[in-house]
């Protein structure tokens, strides 16, 4: 006997455990959804699923601009 309890045709989470808010665009640094996309996954439909999948690319790409880090806050530290 196969057990089908847990099997479901849905588009899994893109969540990846590592939940840490962007605190200016509220998108999860980990899997990129917004805070409203995250809270409501669970109820929306296949469609609107794939479309927040395919817009995630392109969300990593525009966030994952680094600011400088460390060394440009040293350098305007160095400038004032």
């Amino acid at each position: 006997m196969t057990d089908n309890i847990w099997k479901r045709d849905e588009i899994e989470s893109p969540c990846v455990k590592i939940c840490v808010v962007h605190p200016e665009t509220r998108t999860c640094t980990g899997c990129w959804r917004t805070i409203d996309e995250i809270s409501s996954w669970s109820r929306m439909t296949a469609d609107a699923r794939r479309a927040v999948m395919a817009a995630l690319p392109a969300r990593r790409a525009a966030l994952a601009v680094r600011r400088g880090g460390r060394a440009a806050r040293l350098a305007k530290g160095a400038d004032s």
